[in-house]
Order: structure tokens, then sequence, then C-alpha cells
């Protein structure tokens, strides 16, 4: 995965990421931290994401995975959890709260605590 994010992952990665989540481009673009007019020159020059980017996008992707399987695969389900104020991020979206790697990792602690029981 770190060769593929180094050389730059494909935009399509980006679309499809924003397909899972059901994000406009304008919102998982300002997730991520690129322009939509950046993103738009991209695509059409066919050149990839650079490693920053891509490196975001596999967080939000790995987050998406994670709480699919929470819910049994149920995608529509990590798609609403992840969207939701949850109290264990302090009533912050998981989403929102994943801005940041160490936010993501709390994400991933939380999801890690409520697949096993344990109350947050």
């Amino acid at each position: 995965m770190m060769a593929a994010i180094r050389a730059g992952l494909p935009v399509a990665e980006f679309d499809a990421l924003r397909e899972m989540l059901g994000l406009t481009v304008e919102e998982l673009a300002h997730k991520i931290g690129i322009s939509v007019a950046t993103l738009a020159r991209r695509r059409h020059d066919r050149a990839p994401l650079d490693p920053a980017h891509g490196d975001r996008v596999v967080r939000y992707a790995r987050l998406f995975w994670l709480a699919a399987q929470l819910f049994d695969y149920r995608e529509e389900s990590a798609r609403a959890w992840l969207q939701r104020p949850a109290r264990g991020l302090g009533g912050e979206k998981p989403l929102d709260y994943a801005e940041t790697e160490p936010g993501a990792r709390e994400v991933e602690n939380l999801l890690g605590r409520l697949e096993h029981g344990v109350y947050t």
C-alpha cells in the first residue's frame, strides 16, 4: 500500500471513496485537503493524487471498512454511523474527527471498543 500511495493513487480511488461514504465531491475534497479545482485538473490530466492526499483517501477507506465490519458489512449502516455524532468522540461525527491521523486512531479505537461490547 505504501508503494501505491507514494507513486500516487489514481483519482478514481477518490471517486470510489466518495461513493462509499456518500459525500459530495466538495465534502470529500475538503476532508482530504485538496481543492476541487486541483482535483478536476488531476482528473483531466490523468495525474495521480499526491502522497499526502492518497494517504488521507486510504485513511477514510480504512475507517469505512472497519465500520462496515462492525455492522456485518452493511455499508449503509457503516456510512450512517460515520456521519452521526458519536458519544465516544465527544459528540463529534467520526468522519470529522478523523481529519487528522490521531483523530482517525481514536475512531479506530472506538470501533474496536464497540466491536468488543465495551461501553463508550
